[in-house]
């Protein structure tokens, strides 16, 4: 990738317009800022996950774009040039998601990279964001964390994932859904431990809420209280204490396959050691999986 520059100074050149990328509220209409009301209002298009959602919003502030455009995950490769075309005719074109930033756990970030590709100038107009927001008031480390955004569907995969992320110092920030929440405790109890977690939902409505202790009674809750609402998942990260015992750990001299052959002399079964060598280096069973091949 060669180097490029964008200034808010510099003249747009060609003629081109400029792709906005809008905030908008995660749950109170009053997350809106002036700047993205003004912004949307002098925008030409305006390119909306869901443009049902949108039109509500847009009414309420009454903002009347000259053209709305659907533009998420299904239509995104035939949507996303189109767009492009349309700044490079001197369009300005502001995105918005559902709610909060676009282009965070949305195929905005496609369209950002087809803009930049295309030279044109790329404009955060910044606001609410739903992981922050869970982060700041937490209770756990704002220092250093990780957007882990939603985890992937089937168990394995979550686990992998996971996995991954075992030895990440940082917090850890995850989206879900109240229908697949307890699940993703529950693997996160099994992966990682009994780590302490807050969770998030309704930000910035009427029932906001924040439940905070360690995963088992965060999922003793939900028991009593089923879920409701989209969550964010802000979970402890590992120790810098926890970080060295692994790095001094036993296994450390040994390379993975000795790794794995101590766990099969043990008698447990290939798939079974490669699970356990991963969980100790803080990987992916597939990372183990891969340096076997």
């Amino acid at each position: 990738m060669s180097l490029t520059r964008q200034s808010s100074f510099q003249d747009h050149s060609g003629g081109k317009g400029s792709l906005y990328l809008v905030a908008t509220p995660i749950g109170n209409l009053e997350d809106m800022t002036f700047r993205a009301v003004r912004t949307l209002k002098e925008c030409d298009i305006i390119a909306a996950e869901d443009t049902r959602q949108t039109r509500k919003l847009l009414t309420h502030f009454e903002i009347s774009p000259q053209m709305l455009f659907s533009y998420h995950e299904h239509n995104k490769a035939a949507s996303g040039p189109e767009l492009i075309r349309y700044i490079i005719e001197g369009k300005n074109l502001a995105l918005v998601s559902d709610a909060g930033l676009p282009a965070i756990s949305d195929p905005g970030a496609d369209l950002v990279k087809l803009a930049v590709e295309e030279g044109i100038n790329v404009i955060p107009i910044p606001g609410a964001n739903a992981a922050l927001s869970s982060l700041i008031a937490s209770g756990l480390p704002t220092d250093r964390f990780t957007f882990i955004g939603f985890l992937p569907r089937e168990r394995k995969d979550i686990e992998e994932t996971l996995h991954s992320f075992n030895s990440a110092q940082g917090t850890l920030l995850l989206y879900e859904s109240p229908h697949r929440v307890i699940k993703t405790l529950t693997a996160i109890q099994n992966v990682l431990g009994n780590r302490k977690v807050a969770l998030a939902r309704e930000l910035t409505k009427r029932y906001e809420e924040f439940v905070r202790g360690d995963v088992q009674e965060c999922l003793d809750y939900l028991q009593e209280h089923p879920p409701q609402g989209e969550y964010c998942l802000v979970v402890e990260g590992t120790s810098l204490t926890e970080e060295r015992e692994r790095l001094s750990a036993w296994w450390q001299d040994l390379t993975i396959e000795e790794h794995v052959a101590h766990y099969e002399a043990e008698g447990m079964p290939r798939k079974e050691a490669m699970k356990k060598t991963a969980g100790d280096r803080g990987v992916s069973k597939r990372d183990i999986y891969n340096a076997l091949i």
